[in-house]
């Protein structure tokens, strides 16, 4: 079926620029395709990616193999979006991703285009890369989000292998938590039991990767992608998989993504709540820090125990964060430096790593 897509119209703030020495700005609008004169080079320097997370860095730089070539924004956060979910180490996202409470990991991804196409699985088992079978349901389905059987029904039949995600040491760690595991739904539960010190969504729990991209034309796509939390109930799914929770992009505006607890995000829209902040005039990092204060306001007790973060751009490559607790970090990447991990500003300071 042919791809829907090709139918359609196609500073860093305070410490980020102070720290990276960047102007902080793309140019303002997207850059004609045949412009005369104009280098590859040039094209390629108004390209940037921005991730969650202390492995956004290699994620980053996996799409920016795309985007330094002049590639499409979506196809560098798909890329990009794929690294953690094959990484072996990463216990929150992917292939080893910690599994639920009985034993079966659960993956959830979402892909957004400028234009407002989207797509995203939820509880899907048995493929390594759910951002793609995502974008499989962008372009070749009339729906926006398959869940469970249905999506793996589905990716089989866009030719995805069936495999085993559940690896040796995300096995023996579940065998442990058995030893003392209470299956009730109590508040956190397989957060508390998570096997390493740390608050829910904090540096040494968190459950997503989001990545927002733009292209050397100006185009932005994002992704974001999971295994939940460890030990989650049985058909939990969080923010990742659900469009204008974990992951909202507007063309005409910017994007914006989320990481931590699921729930408190799903709660405000959250990354829908701050591109519409962009969209009312506020910074990228005003954004997100209205729309983690907004959580914060509503869940004064809650939020001294859990985690939310928010990491958003807007459409001239500005980009800001802004989170709950101290730990969140965020990596940029563009044709100055491929490799930067800078920390998020927080409502609270003290640091539960």
């Amino acid at each position: 079926m042919t791809d829907r897509r090709r139918f359609l119209k196609g500073s860093l703030l305070g410490v980020s620029a102070s720290i990276l020495g960047w102007g902080g700005k793309l140019a303002a609008g997207p850059m004609p395709r045949g412009a005369a004169g104009a280098s590859h080079a040039a094209k390629a320097s108004a390209a940037r990616v921005v991730s969650t997370w202390d492995f956004g860095v290699a994620a980053n730089q996996a799409a920016w193999a795309i985007l330094g070539k002049g590639g499409h924004a979506l196809d560098a956060v798909e890329a990009g979006a794929q690294v953690p979910e094959s990484d072996l180490r990463n216990h929150s996202v992917g292939k080893g991703g910690y599994p639920d409470r009985d034993g079966h990991v659960t993956l959830d991804a979402s892909i957004m285009d400028a234009d407002g196409s989207c797509g995203a699985v939820a509880a899907l088992e048995h493929i390594e890369h759910p951002i793609s079978v995502a974008r499989r349901v962008m372009e070749r389905t009339p729906h926006v989000l398959l869940v469970g059987e249905g999506a793996l029904q589905f990716a089989l039949e866009q030719g995805f292998r069936k495999q085993d995600l559940l690896t040796p040491e995300a096995e023996q760690a579940w065998h442990e938590w058995l030893k003392t595991a209470k299956y009730q739904p109590s508040i956190n539960s397989e957060v508390h039991d998570y096997g390493r010190t740390g608050l829910p969504g904090g540096a040494h729990n968190h459950d997503t990767i989001g990545m927002l991209a733009i292209d050397a034309h100006g185009r932005m796509s994002g992704a974001c992608t999971t295994s939940g939390m460890a030990w989650k109930m049985r058909g939990r799914v969080g923010d990742s998989p659900i469009i204008g929770a974990g992951l909202y992009v507007d063309g005409e505006v910017g994007g914006a993504t989320s990481t931590g607890v699921g729930e408190e995000v799903i709660r405000n829209a959250g990354s829908f709540l701050v591109v519409e902040l962009m969209r009312q005039g506020r910074s990228p990092q005003e954004a997100c820090k209205e729309a983690v204060m907004r959580i914060v306001k509503k869940r004064r007790e809650a939020s001294k125990t859990l985690q939310v973060g928010f990491l958003a751009m807007n459409r001239n490559g500005e980009v800001g964060a802004y989170a709950i607790q101290h730990g969140f970090t965020y990596a940029v990447c563009d044709a100055q430096k491929q490799d930067a991990l800078i920390p998020s500003q927080s409502v609270y300071t003290t640091s539960y790593s």
